[in-house]
């Protein structure tokens, strides 16, 4: 297992991470600067942010800061109600792996969708096996096309609390389950994105980093899980600070011979998205060092 207490090297951050400065929207092209700053050697930036810089801007700053991007947020939302909705899907995901192309990302995150409407509070039916077919026929035919591109999808199971509206993929069983009859012979070019917030509770998590193995294992993400937890979607606690023992899963994943970025993903309106971008990111690397 690497040693990360001397230096940050392996450490990338999340820039939902740093979303906002003292409550205030944080522009991207500044938080790639407040990286750059501190030797933060990789960014994982999500869609909304670039597009806000544009992509051209964001691909050229990250060239001249030497930055890596250990994976970009993200792609998915497959399910919809009918063939049009189904369309723009897939013509949006072929735009995200487009956007990742671009920047050079080690891999698109798909968060995956699930009951169409369920976002907005207005879910359109209640089957959860047909919002899990489409899942999969999207991934089918995302892969084809982010194949010619040369971008790896990951998909990234989310916490059962998320089963009816973000994701009806929740643990590393289904989405090693998806991976391997989508591309059965481990190509690289499908695989999962780990988040610890996500399935740290999962009694299989162990077993099931064992069956993803390194080639599988493409995107490791941290962050805590507070008691008590005050919203469930934007209180994440910064690492050490809750119940999840980081090291432990870390020490799992890499002995797959994961040996990629140890990426900081936190939403936090009431904590860390309220204090200054500066004090997140240096406490940031002060965490990776000592609970990562």
């Amino acid at each position: 297992m690497r040693d990360f207490s001397q230096d940050h090297r392996w450490l990338s951050i999340n820039t939902a991470t740093v979303r906002k400065s003292r409550g205030v929207d944080l522009p991207l092209p500044e938080i790639i600067e407040a990286c750059a700053r501190r030797g933060i050697r990789a960014i994982s930036p999500w869609r909304d942010q670039v597009q806000a810089a544009g992509v051209s801007n964001i691909a050229k700053l990250v060239r001249e800061h030497g930055l890596s991007l250990s994976g970009y947020c993200r792609g998915g939302m497959f399910p919809a109600l009918d063939a049009a909705g189904l369309k723009a899907a897939r013509d949006d995901n072929r735009r995200a792996v487009d956007e990742a192309a671009q920047l050079g990302a080690r891999c698109l995150v798909l968060v995956v969708g699930s009951l169409p409407g369920a976002l907005q509070g207005r879910p359109a039916h209640k089957d959860l096996a047909l919002a899990r077919n489409q899942v999969g026929d999207g991934i089918g035919d995302l892969l084809e096309y982010a194949r010619t591109a040369g971008m790896p999808l990951a998909i990234e199971p989310l916490h059962p609390m998320y089963a009816a509206d973000r994701a009806c993929i929740n643990t590393m069983e289904q989405a090693l389950d998806v991976c391997d009859e989508l591309d059965p012979y481990r190509s690289g070019s499908l695989g999962v994105a780990l988040d610890v917030y996500h399935v740290w509770w999962d009694p299989k998590l162990q077993q099931q980093i064992a069956r993803a193995g390194g080639k599988r294992l493409l995107a490791f993400h941290v962050c805590d899980w507070l008691t008590p937890t005050a919203d469930l979607l934007n209180d994440r606690g910064m690492m050490g600070d809750g119940v999840i023992d980081i090291p432990r899963i870390r020490g799992w994943v890499e002995e797959q011979g994961f040996a990629g970025y140890s990426e900081v993903e936190i939403f936090s309106t009431a904590n860390w998205w309220q204090r200054p971008h500066e004090e997140v990111l240096d406490t940031c690397i002060a965490r990776h060092r000592s609970a990562v």
